[in-house]
């Protein structure tokens, strides 16, 4: 948790505070192109109006404001730094989208055993740059930064450990860098900001893309032949911004009953709320419901109408059929994207696989009742979505 800068008296009159900040302690005031200003703004603008910090929220607010920042001012400085990252495109990804907590995570991660795929690891997400060599790591002070922000998160928040766990060196999701541009649904997440949504949902990520692109360029620089295996349940909504940039990508959709994948969601999301906001808990989590209910649903039918203009480029996968029969699941992709499964990485999949990793730290708890909706009204929004998946699981 980002927490040493000190934040502005007000947020909307900060934006040179801001750039200041990030100038001082990395020594660059090179942001790259100024997209990302028109959203920079119109989030601090938020934040003076929208949520009800406390105390800690405004430093733990403006801390991530700066952060992003700093990472955005890194990676540019990185791409000067390394002249050429570019010169080759991205060939064929292999990319995981679909609705929130519907298996895209733990899916990427068990693919991420393959040592044939180049991931996104979480600590290069907030500090763009060519990936050094593992063994480097542990002594790199950006990396020391992650591992003590989210040491700091899990500390303050255990039930994040839980219902959804990061470490420095694991893969993570494309939004961390999409999220430089500013314009970003992860700025309506982690504290109340309705007013920024409001922009957000009327503003085109296209820059943000290429931006995500380059970095992605710029990361993986150093095993330029490596093929990517990314990861991201908001590409869902931007699929057709996802094939601008990766035109031969493969793409793997995961599937959930909404009823069950959006109030864990939202349950998650809500864990942060007491660290950064006083009050209305109950009052923000019955309307982030219906909100994300409403986002997601029509996310899907973007997704679909993107989908009938690029056939046989995505491949579905059920979240049922991922749990019960992983390695069907997994022999099924290999087909789709054109690799053989080794029996060495078949057998480090099935180690993985009874490992259980992701319930390593708990099961995360969570009820729709909660947030005031019933599950026939959370799944209404997505029609026949759910049948032609044959998403609602019924108990014998």
């Amino acid at each position: 948790m980002e927490t040493r800068y000190d934040p502005p008296e007000r947020f909307a009159a900060a934006l040179d505070q801001a750039h200041e900040a990030v100038i001082a302690e990395i020594g660059t005031d090179d942001f790259g192109p100024r997209d990302y200003l028109p959203g920079l703004q119109a989030l601090l603008q938020s934040m003076d109006y929208d949520p009800h910090f406390h105390e800690q929220g405004r430093r733990l607010a403006w801390g991530m404001v700066v952060g992003v920042l700093r990472g955005r001012a890194q990676a540019i400085a990185a791409m000067k730094a390394n002249p050429g990252f570019d010169a080759r495109a991205i060939e064929s990804p292999v990319v995981i989208i679909g609705v929130p907590r519907t298996g895209t995570t733990a899916l990427h991660r068990l693919m991420a055993v393959d040592p044939r795929f180049q991931g996104l690891q979480t600590w290069l997400l907030d500090s763009p740059r060519p990936r050094p060599p593992v063994e480097d790591w542990a002594s790199d002070p950006d990396f020391q930064r992650t591992v003590a922000q989210l040491k700091a998160q899990h500390t303050a928040s255990p039930d994040h450990k839980a219902a959804h766990f990061r470490a420095a060196e694991e893969v993570h999701e494309c939004c961390m860098v999409l999220r430089h541009g500013f314009v970003s649904n992860l700025w309506s997440c982690g504290w109340s900001a309705p007013t920024y949504d409001a922009w957000w949902q009327s503003t085109s990520e296209a820059a943000a893309y290429d931006y995500y692109y380059r970095c992605v360029q710029l990361i993986g620089a150093n095993e330029p032949d490596k093929r990517w295996l990314l990861k991201n349940p908001g590409h869902v909504e931007n699929l057709d911004l996802l094939f601008a940039v990766y035109p031969d990508a493969k793409v793997i959709q995961t599937h959930r009953d909404p009823a069950r994948a959006v109030p864990s969601l939202v349950s998650l999301l809500m864990l942060m709320h007491p660290l950064m906001e006083e009050g209305r808990a109950g009052e923000r989590g019955a309307i982030m419901l219906r909100r994300e209910v409403a986002k997601w649903s029509s996310a899907v039918r973007k997704c679909d109408a993107v989908r009938a203009r690029h056939p046989g480029k995505v491949l579905d996968v059920v979240h049922g059929d991922f749990h019960r029969q992983p390695m069907q699941v997994l022999d099924r992709i290999y087909r789709f994207i054109g690799m053989d499964i080794p029996e060495a990485t078949r057998d480090a999949f099935a180690r993985r696989i009874a490992e259980k990793p992701e319930l390593a730290h708990g099961v995360h708890r969570y009820r729709i009742e909660d947030y005031g909706m019933t599950a026939d009204e959370a799944r209404e929004p997505f029609g026949d979505y759910i049948q032609r998946y044959d998403l609602v699981e019924t108990k014998a």
